[in-house]
């Protein structure tokens, strides 16, 4: 084959081919035809999507029956769950049942704190009502409460936390495990003795927030138990211990024999009617017996 004098061989350009009219073409070409500039030589920013103007896809939506009524139903559902939580709340703890707990001032709170430290001059025990309901703490000293307890709470964590600070064996694990013992204890208290009344059959107006309070008043003896350590050594924890235990057992003795014991009237009759009031009286001094323990364990190791 002979070669141009060049030293290559001569190509023609190819012509580009159309494709054939039957088939559909995959890709659009757009290598010849370039998108339309704006006036200053930019590429416009509009597009077509599907024949959708801007803010069409949303007039649509909401122009849509069935979306329409898909957010309706949506909106029900919402709301229907919201009412069903708000029940489930209700039933296991009611925001007015609780209010009810914190309606104190500052003269029940001293005459409270009188009492818990000296009940033994105290005569009269029973909690008052007005028209089937019973008055409040501010109203009544022989309701219980639960602002006493919550704030007796943080404090013995407080005078805890200084009193391991004092001994220089302060540490934040270390008073979590304190708090978290003392919390423990008192939730384990009250389960047992909601399982007591559950099995002995006893019909009260004792409610899990009235156990609560009656176990939450150790921590009043607790502060007065390590306050006293702290100040006068080993001889006065135990001293302080000694009294604090004894009135607060008088304390719930006087005050559950108003509610466990009275209710006797009630369901005295059927088999076993002699044995429940014994059995009663079991449960409410054994309740009474256990306190000085729990005392004496959570406060112990708080005074050297």
């Amino acid at each position: 084959m002979d070669l141009p004098h060049g030293g290559y061989r001569a190509t023609k350009p190819r012509a580009r081919a159309p494709p054939p009219s039957g088939d559909p073409l995959l890709f659009e070409d757009t290598s010849s035809s370039g998108q339309p500039l704006g006036p200053q030589g930019y590429y416009s920013s509009e597009y077509n999507m599907g024949g959708m103007t801007s803010g069409g896809g949303v007039n649509n939506l909401f122009t849509d029956p069935m979306a329409s009524a898909a957010v309706m139903y949506g909106s029900s559902l919402a709301s229907q769950g919201k009412d069903m939580v708000n029940k489930e709340i209700t039933r296991f703890m009611s925001v007015n049942k609780l209010k009810y707990f914190f309606a104190v001032d500052t003269k029940y709170v001293m005459k409270k704190l009188l009492l818990l430290m000296f009940p033994y001059t105290h005569q009269d025990w029973e909690v008052r009502y007005h028209r089937d309901s019973p008055l409040t703490p501010r109203h009544d000293v022989n309701a219980p409460d639960l602002y006493i307890p919550t704030m007796a709470f943080i404090t013995y964590i407080l005078l805890a936390g200084m009193a391991l600070g004092i001994q220089k064996r302060f540490s934040p694990e270390v008073l979590g495990l304190c708090a978290s013992t003392a919390l423990v204890w008192v939730v384990i208290e009250v389960l047992v003795m909601l399982l007591g009344l559950y099995l002995l059959t006893v019909h009260s107006d004792l409610s899990t927030f009235d156990l609560v309070a009656y176990s939450g008043y150790k921590y009043v003896g607790m502060i007065f138990t390590v306050l006293c350590g702290l100040l006068f050594g080993s001889d006065g924890y135990f001293v302080a211990l000694a009294w604090s235990s004894c009135a607060l057992m008088f304390f719930i003795v006087r005050s559950l024999r108003m509610k466990i014991l009275s209710s006797l009237s009630s369901d005295s009759m059927g088999a076993g009617a002699a044995a429940k009031p014994r059995m009663r009286l079991y449960i409410t001094v054994a309740t009474a017996a256990f306190q000085p323990l729990i005392i004496y364990w959570l406060t112990s190791h708080l005074v050297r």
